[in-house]
């Protein structure tokens, strides 16, 4: 995997790396200092040692987890995402799109590519790239990690070149499957409200990757 600073897996909750997003963050706070509005935190299991799954997401949605703190909290695709982890026994109890829901992790981890809220759900290119300074690390945490499922192109491509690997070497679709490392790297289309709405994503497709996670890891 690619060589990072000496630094903690999380950023600091006033990090100025990427100015833009600082900025952006910035004005938030002062629109609404109830919000979270910070880099949001990676979300997993009790237990480092337990986690053999790791979800990647693009970054957190305005509304959703920048606003409540968790990831995929507060928008529609944590609850796509977070029924289909519940149906495969990844998570148990009740999701009520909030972060004191009691909703637990099991041997899974949520996190983002990019820890912070990007203007119109879109980073840059600089931003993807300062954000895996966290991304590495994150990978790296979960000591028994096996299976990683990437939403999206951007999340996906990032991941790969957080291993340290060429992109065009592991091409992004939905549904794919490539050993990567000691990882098995599976790829979905983000389960995004524009995209389930559109068709590209449909219920049972996405439930399907996470079917062959499910049998994958109970090998």
């Amino acid at each position: 995997m690619e060589d990072v600073l000496p630094s903690a897996a999380e950023p600091s909750p006033d990090c100025p790396l990427c100015p833009r997003l600082h900025g952006f963050i910035s004005s938030w706070r002062s629109r609404e200092p109830e919000w979270f509005n910070a880099p949001v935190p990676t979300f997993a299991a009790a237990g480092d040692e337990t986690v053999r799954l790791l979800v990647i997401g693009l970054a957190p949605g305005l509304r959703g987890a920048n606003r409540t703190g968790r990831p995929f909290t507060g928008d529609y695709a944590g609850d796509l995402l977070y029924s289909t982890l519940t149906h495969f026994g990844f998570a148990r109890g009740v999701f009520k799109a909030r972060p004191d829901d009691g909703l637990e992790l099991v041997g899974t981890a949520i996190t983002n590519a990019v820890r912070c809220v990007p203007p119109e759900n879109k980073p840059v290119g600089g931003e993807i790239a300062t954000c895996r300074r966290f991304l590495t690390p994150t990978i790296t945490r979960f000591p028994n990690l096996a299976a990683i499922v990437t939403l999206g192109t951007i999340a996906h491509q990032s991941t790969v070149r957080a291993f340290g690997e060429r992109v065009a070497a592991y091409p992004f679709r939905h549904g794919g499957r490539q050993q990567i490392g000691a990882h098995m790297l599976f790829s979905s289309y983000h389960c995004s409200r524009y995209n389930t709405n559109t068709g590209r994503l449909t219920t049972d497709m996405f439930t399907s990757v996470f079917k062959d996670v499910s049998e994958f890891l109970n090998k």
